[in-house]
């Protein structure tokens, strides 16, 4: 090797320790924590203050950070607006979820399912049939307002008790038991979805179906949409549900983190609370591959209340 080639690869070597030291710094902000001083950057990233001053001043001059006259602290500028804007324009939820729906399904064996929330109903808008004989699936646009299924529930705990509370009353969510008392005993297990990250419908709506929904959340950490998973209940026991709401989980983890949420920063899914167990137990569901039809949204109808989603 000739020595201007070592130095081609040499200088090609910095420039890419400086992209990697900069996405570093970059990677420190964070909802909890928008500012930073070179301080505690420095010791966060392992690099001295004088190479991450001069990194800041870098990405400052790019408008990617921008720095408090008066703190003298950092946030993330709108230049990184520009960069990622194209990449934030092109996605939407359902295309996004599609593959992890695909796998989902292929895992579990189940019909896995998005779900948006419209306001006041929870709205199917992509499903991936289970591939076996006797399964729940409903079309595209379907909408529910059952304040048990796991979708509304999953919904539901997201928003402020007063809103949710207005919901019931009005009858707008149906509840078995729309009193005073049964409401709050309602909104107190929205607290526990909250903090369990998952939602559970075992046999609460129909005997015959368990339902299970986690929160899919944006770049804004904000729930925009839910991943569920919908079995037939003679075939899903406390434990195989607990199963699927931790496959439903990680499918709304994944689903997340592409649409641009940061990892780690809300509840994984706990175990399950589920109901009594099924008459019946049969074997895991098996894996095989299933495509879903892509068909368009089929006119907005509601469903009774004796459905898990």
């Amino acid at each position: 090797m000739t020595p201007t080639s070592d130095s081609t690869s040499s200088r090609e070597a910095r420039a890419a320790s400086v992209v990697s030291h900069a996405l570093r710094v970059l990677r420190c902000f964070s909802v909890d924590e928008p500012t930073l001083g070179v301080t505690e950057i420095a010791a966060r990233v392992g690099l001295h203050k004088s190479t991450v001053s001069r990194l800041l001043a870098t990405l400052e001059q790019e408008n990617v950070v921008e720095r408090d006259p008066q703190t003298r602290r950092y946030r993330l500028g709108i230049g990184l607006i520009s960069v990622a804007g194209p990449l934030l324009a092109e996605m939407d939820e359902r295309r996004v979820a599609y593959p992890v729906l695909l796998e989902l399904t292929e895992q579990t064996g189940e019909t896995s399912t998005l779900m948006v929330w419209s306001g006041d109903q929870a709205v199917c808008v992509e499903q991936i049939p289970s591939p076996r004989q006797i399964k729940h699936t409903t079309p595209l646009g379907t909408r529910y307002n059952t304040a048990l299924s796991s979708s509304v529930q999953l919904f539901l705990a997201e928003q402020p008790p007063e809103r949710a509370r207005a919901l019931l009353l009005s009858g707008i969510i149906e509840l078995p038991d729309p009193t005073e008392a049964g409401i709050e005993v309602y909104l107190e297990s929205l607290r526990r979805v909250a903090e369990d990250g998952v939602a559970v419908n075992y046999g609460k709506t129909s005997v015959e179906e368990v339902g299970v929904a986690a929160p899919v959340r944006d770049h804004r950490d904000q729930v925009v949409a839910a991943v569920m998973v919908a079995a037939p209940r003679y075939r899903v026991t406390p434990e195989q549900a607990e199963q699927l709401a931790a496959a439903a989980a990680a499918a709304a983890r994944e689903v997340s983190q592409r649409l641009g949420a940061s990892p780690g920063t809300r509840p994984a899914g706990r175990p399950c609370r589920c109901a009594d167990p099924p008459p019946a137990q049969v074997p895991p569901a098996t894996s095989r591959p299933m495509v879903s039809r892509r068909i368009s949204l089929v006119p907005p109808k509601r469903v009774s209340s004796r459905d898990a989603r």
